[in-house]
């Protein structure tokens, strides 16, 4: 277990957090939540032995293996795959000492290496070093190019691999979606629903957390608390709490008023004297209740587009590509005043590809783009905010866009973005990517767009400002398109799924649940033996191979998906106890009973737990292997 205690963590003058205790059980998976800047990378580096507490007190059991995501890639001329595997450090160990006894012919040594590599599973190490890849996005092509052949994103999504290589006890994940695609989200968030160690999880992804997490750490107000369940109830047993306090706080003002207004009334009177001392001794002794609130330091809308002709935007037998690359063809699409779309597809089907022809950034290969004249863009995406002028300041950036505002009208709409005071007048340079993406975002919204082209808008963007975007889409008035792995978005502000898959853009007949389905059956098509030429069996045949095949494997499968089922039943069950175990109350005198029979079954559960993960990744090895 992780074991914090009334710790302090300052940075400089600054506290992040005080007298905060909490434990972290083996097993949990806890996501960590609250503005940009509270704390949540302090806790980590404390984990990490990286930062000293300045009071109180961390602990955890010796020997634990930590496993995190480097934030830097080495630009090695090594292949992707081989560096991937060097997360398994146990294997590379083995692999060290087996070189050094073939090197001195020692054949005992060498037997007894090898019956330990293959206890750890280290004959399929590169299997599942391919797994990784694949489910992050890498084709089979690009496991042997070099790391240094790979862009900054595509190497955090090496990184990221390599720490999932890991044999860990303990897994670290910062914002492990922010340069993730749907699909590799939709991936990573089922390979951690079964991860089965203790997760530590930041990220500013709802829905992610709700299907993984089942604890949430919440830092506001220099305080971190623990809540159990999943990031939605979290948000439910908060809104109780401030509920509550607030309740508190406005009977505690009355209790105020009334001894202050007996003191006032009374302390001049010699008959009085005395209670009315006592009454103030009261109010000193009383400790005050906080007025209940919510930090949320954003505040904007979208105003009322002007003209809104329609169609706003059309596009007619398009073909979308680079040079001789077509990756769409003969797109046709019209976007009218209020449509609202979602941009699903395979990571390079050419969804940015699309939108960037939409926005005129990009030239059809060949068809036609059409946009009416009152047409007005309002188009984000990652360039945007490498196009700020980082030696100037967000005021300067918004005048020039309106050389007629007062500053004081321009401070005012930058301070929806949370950029109050002297931030409106520090350069950029500085700038956080997420302090950057806000600045873009407020630089499209002033200048009122009716239509909008949204390329994952939400990277970098904590919770608090994801909630501010979605409310203020929900409302605008225009059209829009967008391309985000932000489920909770997608949900939220479009209505119309379009697919773009096989050079094709056409409706997705379906919600985002059922897009998981759709990519689950791509990977199966994807994953089937290729027959070559000199060996073409014919459809019946084939399909006849793959039902025996099938057959075949069935126990495997039919084992897999029993374990499946007892692992989701007693994680269910676990997570419930423990829901019953953290409400006060069950600690009474009178409920002694009950408390004992759910301790006793917690301990069963516990255990039945451990034993089917086992059983489940035993049963997932074999499958992995047959396949």
């Amino acid at each position: 277990m992780l074991n914090f205690r009334n710790i302090t963590l300052r940075r400089g003058a600054r506290v992040l957090f005080a007298n905060s205790s909490f434990t972290i059980h083996k097993g949990q998976k806890v996501g960590f939540t609250g503005a940009n800047g509270v704390g949540k990378s302090s806790f980590f580096a404390l984990v990490r032995d990286e930062l000293h507490l300045d009071e109180g007190e961390f602990s955890m059991p010796p020997g634990l293996e930590i496993a995190h995501v480097a934030q830097e890639t080495p630009g090695v001329d090594r292949a992707a795959i081989d560096y991937v595997i060097d997360g398994d450090r146990p294997l590379r160990h083995l692999q060290q000492q087996l070189l050094v006894a073939e090197q001195t012919d020692d054949g005992l040594k060498q037997a007894e290496l090898h019956a330990a590599l293959d206890v750890i599973g280290g004959y399929t190490a590169q299997a599942r070093a391919s797994r990784l890849m694949n489910g992050l996005g890498f084709s089979s092509g690009q496991e042997i190019n070099a790391v240094n052949s790979f862009s900054g994103g595509w190497r955090m999504r090496l990184n990221l691999a390599q720490a999932l290589m890991c044999r860990s006890d303990v897994l670290l994940l910062d914002e492990p979606t922010n340069h993730l695609d749907l699909d590799a989200v939709i991936w990573l968030q089922d390979w951690l629903c079964k991860y089965p160690g203790t997760l530590l999880l930041i990220s500013h992804d709802r829905d992610f957390l709700d299907t993984i997490t089942d604890h949430i750490v919440h830092i506001e107000q220099n305080k971190a608390e623990i809540y159990t369940g999943n990031y939605s109830a979290f948000e439910r047993m908060r809104a109780e709490k401030l509920a509550q306090q607030q309740a508190s706080y406005l009977k505690q003002q009355r209790e105020i008023a009334h001894m202050q207004s007996f003191v006032n009334r009374f302390k001049a009177q010699a008959t009085k004297a005395r209670q009315a001392q006592s009454r103030i001794k009261a109010l000193e002794r009383m400790e005050l209740i906080a007025q209940a609130h919510v930090d949320s330091p954003f505040d904007f809308c979208f105003a009322k587009p002007g003209r809104m002709p329609n169609p706003l935007l059309t596009l007619d037998k398009a073909d979308i590509g680079y040079g001789q690359t077509c990756v769409i063809k003969q797109a046709g699409l019209s976007i009218s005043p209020g449509d609202r779309i979602g941009l699903l597809g395979p990571n390079g089907a050419g969804k940015s590809s699309l939108i960037k022809v939409l926005a005129g950034d990009m030239q059809p290969l060949s068809g036609k783009r059409n946009e009416a004249e009152a047409l007005k863009i309002g188009y984000f995406a990652q360039h945007q905010l490498e196009q700020l002028r980082v030696d100037e300041s967000p005021l300067w950036h918004l005048q020039q866009l309106d050389k007629q505002a007062t500053e004081k009208d321009l401070r005012n709409f930058l301070g929806g973005f949370d950029f109050c005071g002297d931030k409106v007048l520090e350069t950029v340079k500085p700038f956080s990517g997420g302090e950057k993406a806000r600045l873009v975002l407020a630089l499209l919204v002033y200048q009122n767009p009716n239509l909008l082209l949204l390329d994952e808008p939400t990277n970098h963007l904590d919770l608090e400002m994801r909630h501010a975007l979605s409310v203020a889409l929900q409302d605008y008035e225009g059209a829009i398109v967008v391309v985000s792995h932000d489920r909770h978005l997608l949900r939220s502000v479009t209505d119309q799924l379009l697919l773009v898959s096989g050079g094709k853009v056409q409706a997705f007949d379906g919600d985002l649940d059922d897009y998981r389905l759709w990519l689950a059956e791509q990977k199966k098509t994807e994953e089937k033996p290729v027959v070559s030429s000199t060996e073409t069996v014919s459809r019946k045949d084939q399909r006849k191979l793959d039902a025996e095949r099938r057959q075949k494997h069935k126990p495997l499968f039919d084992a897999l998906k029993k374990a499946e089922i007892a692992v989701e039943k007693y994680h269910n069950e676990q997570r419930q106890l423990e829901l019953q175990l953290a409400d006060p109350a069950i600690y009474a005198e009178s409920e002694k009973e009950r408390l004992k029979k759910l301790m006793e079954r917690k301990v069963q559960v516990d255990k039945a737990l451990d034993e089917a993960e086992a059983a489940w990744m035993e049963a997932e090895e074999k499958v992995e292997a047959v396949r």
